[in-house]
């Protein structure tokens, strides 16, 4: 429900860093800011590249038999080099509840997603938010019109939110002189967040509330970088780390020549998958049960019949592949042919090729028509036809009709071209290592002795597996009295869980569980 609207906009100019509107603002005209190349139109005068922009409305919901009333503040927050010039524009929607008097009790939530370039409308509005869009559970959803919902599992009942567009999504953009180019790194990524949040820290009096990060997918590894990075250079402590579909390592989920860890990696999420299908010869009821045995199986004679290379007896590599084969519903044959190393792409491919079908990379749940039957990988990921028609229009309608932003221009679901410095600043000589931040969990943890860390996997997704999820997790180095502020949790779906509603439910009850606990550690 609104009852209010707020625009303010402010020239950077006339303010120093970290400056934005103020808490109690007055209403004023919004100056439209274009995207790209800007046309001046009759009768208005050409926009300032470094204007913020901001509409606050209020709104009530009812969550766990309570009526929460909450403010959406929708903005743009303005970034700043070290001599203090504008160099971007960080697109956010935060949700506060609006009856806390005390914010020092009162969590506060800065939430992601990844990519690297996704923006962020899919915890948005697919998970955590007030509003959610409906899709079909494992399947296409049809075309408009959609169905926008109060979301019951939003987490503003347990914390307030702020969701955060990467640079180049959402209503993300560069200022000044910069380009959106400068942003696109790991460090310069995680360093734009960082003077986000210090400065939502400052603007809204939350330097004394409890502090959470939500990250999925490359976002899981921005919060790696960026935990440590706010702790480390603002002093700004947090209590929880939620990672959400994981990858520190991204060593663990590549298919490199000569690297064999890879392919044990994947064998419990193909057996996952197989399962789902029933296309596994030895089917049990149980898919944990399954999944242990896929666990030991890859682990231990799977990654030694490996190890050998072309050493491997040609009776031994029968027999692998006849295990393999009842684990994952592939073909022995087509075991052998592939040298029993399948990379994801054949495995979508091939799994259900009888059925003329492909599963899904961020979901497998999810299958689209082969269109070749003869193709040796994946044609595409049939995920992203099936819902981001969905989250595309909603998030346009949303931030347009009922947060009133942004109405004369798209959201950006991703960022437009340009590539990705995976460099490390402070990287030694030598040969580049595979883009690897489980050192900065690592560090934030250790500085931070009472930060808890958890961990949400989907058993079926194949963009970040969970197996190699659990590798990094055992591999982080710490002591045993850290290493056990560490939790795992696991779901019946894919990459975002959340599209199952069984566990859209029980991923809200366990980061509010983790909050909980978070909280109360002293």
């Amino acid at each position: 429900m609104r009852h209010l609207v707020i625009a303010v906009a402010f020239v950077f100019a006339a303010v120093p860093a970290f400056s934005g509107p103020p808490l109690a603002a007055g209403p004023q005209a919004v100056p439209h800011v274009d995207q790209g190349e800007q046309t001046p139109q009759a009768g208005r005068s050409e926009p300032a590249s470094n204007l913020e922009e901001w509409s606050v409305t209020q709104h009530t919901i009812r969550l766990g038999g309570q009526t929460i009333p909450y403010t959406a503040s929708a903005g743009t927050t303005t970034l700043t080099n070290d001599a203090g010039e504008p160099t971007g524009l960080l697109y956010s929607v935060a949700y506060t509840r609006s009856d806390v008097t005390d914010l020092s009790t009162r969590p506060v939530a800065f939430l992601y997603n990844g990519g690297p370039g996704s923006a962020t409308m899919w915890l948005h509005m697919g998970a955590f938010g007030p509003r959610r869009a409906v899709t079909v559970n494992g399947e296409f959803t049809p075309a408009a019109p959609y169905t926008l919902v109060d979301n019951t599992e939003s987490l503003l009942d347990k914390t307030d939110l702020v969701f955060i567009d990467a640079m180049g999504t959402g209503y993300s953009r560069a200022a000044g002189a910069a380009k959106e180019a400068d942003f696109f790194g790991v460090d310069e990524d995680a360093a734009a967040f960082a003077q986000f949040i210090v400065t939502y820290l400052s603007r809204n009096g939350r330097w004394n509330s409890p502090k959470f990060l939500i990250g999925e997918s490359y976002g899981t590894f921005r919060s790696a970088v960026l935990g440590n990075l706010l702790q480390q250079r603002y002093n700004v402590y947090l209590n929880g780390i939620d990672l959400i579909s994981s990858v520190l390592d991204l060593s663990t989920i590549t298919f490199a020549d000569g690297d064999d860890r890879v392919y044990a990696h994947y064998v419990p999420s193909y057996a996952a998958v197989g399962w789902y299908f029933k296309v596994a010869g030895d089917r049990p009821a149980s898919l944990e049960v399954l999944l242990e045995d896929a666990r030991r199986f890859a682990a231990g004679e799977y990654t030694a019949a490996l190890h050998k290379g072309s050493a491997l007896p040609a009776a031994e590599k029968a027999a692998i592949a006849k295990k393999l084969s009842a684990l994952t519903g592939l073909d022995e044959d087509f075991l052998m042919k592939a040298n029993l190393r399948v990379k994801l792409g054949q495995f979508s491919a091939e799994l259900m090729r009888s059925r003329g079908l492909t599963s899904g990379r961020i979901d497998a749940r999810f299958t689209a028509h082969t269109f070749n039957l003869l193709t040796e990988n994946a044609e595409s990921d049939p995920f992203g036809a099936a819902v981001g028609g969905a989250y595309t229009a909603l998030v346009n309608h949303y931030n347009h009709e009922e947060l009133e932003f942004g109405r004369d221009r798209p959201y950006r679901n991703t960022r437009l071209g340009g590539g990705w410095n995976w460099t490390r600043q402070g990287d030694g000589g030598g040969f580049p290592p595979a883009p690897n931040v489980q050192r900065d969990l690592a560090e934030a943890m250790i500085a931070n002795p009472k930060l808890l860390v958890q961990v949400e996997n989907g058993y079926y997704d194949m963009a970040t597996p969970f197996a190699p999820t659990e590798f990094t997790m055992r591999h982080l180095g710490l002591p045993p009295e850290l290493q056990s502020n560490i939790a795992m949790k696991y779901y019946q779906s894919g990459h975002m869980m959340y599209l199952r509603d069984a566990d859209r439910v029980a991923l809200h009850d366990n980061i509010a569980a983790f909050i909980d606990r978070a909280l109360a550690v002293r």
